[in-house]
């Protein structure tokens, strides 16, 4: 079968790395995924699409006719990493490995329902179930663990947004910046976080009617790893006359609901929307940097 990168891959892994380092992987893929299916002995069912964001994933068979997902990812997207928060959350929230060890970058996981996530029910109860999901991941890290820290993270995203901004952006970038500079320098916890949660990345499986997938995993509080969650469906809050306030109330309900300060939870929700804005802006989607820079104006 052949592995042919689909187009959400290749165009969001260049946009992220860069097309010097994502091209040359980009054109081993189909390679390097046949050679990890045939490791395993695994029978390829179908890759899955528009798939993710920098992996491919591809639905499959193992040998005792189970099902489970291949996921492929490049090494420098840290498929270690992710391959160390799942053995550590061990199917507590999220997909279970199905493999003690790995030979390769590959990660072989339990098979949920790629098609099925939270997106799929109606806003309040995706919410709930999203919050209950997400709760469980925050467990200590693994001792001796390599997980950046949010500090180390939102340091390195806020580079390029310290250079300077058109005159209409500048006060929303500052705003955005120095927020993330006084949350960094007061950690109250250091947790294990998905780092990258949001509806999408929760889908129905079988084990558990929800499981989460894609961690981009750090350490840090809380309040950092609910702030993607805050601006899920951004375009029908801004479709909506009453997106402002809909958009301070989720801020104040999503706080409340997991124990967590809702000025903390504000703060690192505008930086996060604003950096995601900026480097849309960057890419040339510039749809999804007026949606995401708006909804950061209403913070």
């Amino acid at each position: 079968m052949a592995f042919e990168p689909p187009e959400r891959l290749v165009r969001a892994l260049g946009e992220t790395y860069g097309d010097a380092l994502a091209g040359p992987w980009l054109d081993r893929l189909p390679a390097v995924a046949e050679e990890s299916a045939a490791r395993r002995e695994l029978t390829v069912d179908r890759v899955q699409a528009p798939g993710g964001r920098s992996s491919l994933v591809a639905l499959v068979h193992r040998p005792d006719g189970s099902p489970a997902a291949l996921k492929v990812a490049p090494s420098f997207a840290r498929p270690d990493l992710e391959r160390a928060a799942l053995a550590h959350w061990n199917g507590w929230g999220a997909a279970q490995l199905m493999e003690d060890g790995a030979p390769d970058d590959a990660l072989l996981l339990e098979r949920l329902h790629p098609e099925v996530s939270l997106r799929s029910l109606p806003e309040a109860k995706a919410l709930l179930e999203a919050a209950g999901t997400v709760r469980r991941l925050w467990v200590e890290p693994p001792g001796g663990h390599a997980f950046e820290t949010v500090a180390e993270r939102t340091e390195r995203q806020s580079v390029p947004m310290r250079t300077p901004q058109d005159a209409e952006l500048a006060p929303l970038v500052a705003a955005a910046l120095a927020a993330r500079d006084e949350l960094a320098a007061n950690t109250p916890e250091l947790l294990l976080l998905h780092g990258n949660f949001r509806q999408s990345k929760v889908l129905s499986g079988e084990r558990a009617p929800w499981l989460t997938v894609g961690p981009e995993p750090l350490v840090g509080e809380r309040a950092y790893d609910l702030a993607r969650l805050v601006r899920d469906r951004v375009e029908d809050l801004i479709a909506a006359p009453s997106g402002p306030s809909a958009a301070r109330r989720r801020v104040k309900k999503l706080a409340d609901s997991l124990d967590v300060d809702a000025d903390r939870l504000h703060g690192w929700t505008l930086f996060r929307a604003v950096e995601s804005g900026l480097r849309a802006r960057t890419a040339g989607r510039h749809g999804d940097a007026e949606l995401l820079l708006e909804f950061a104006g209403w913070l």
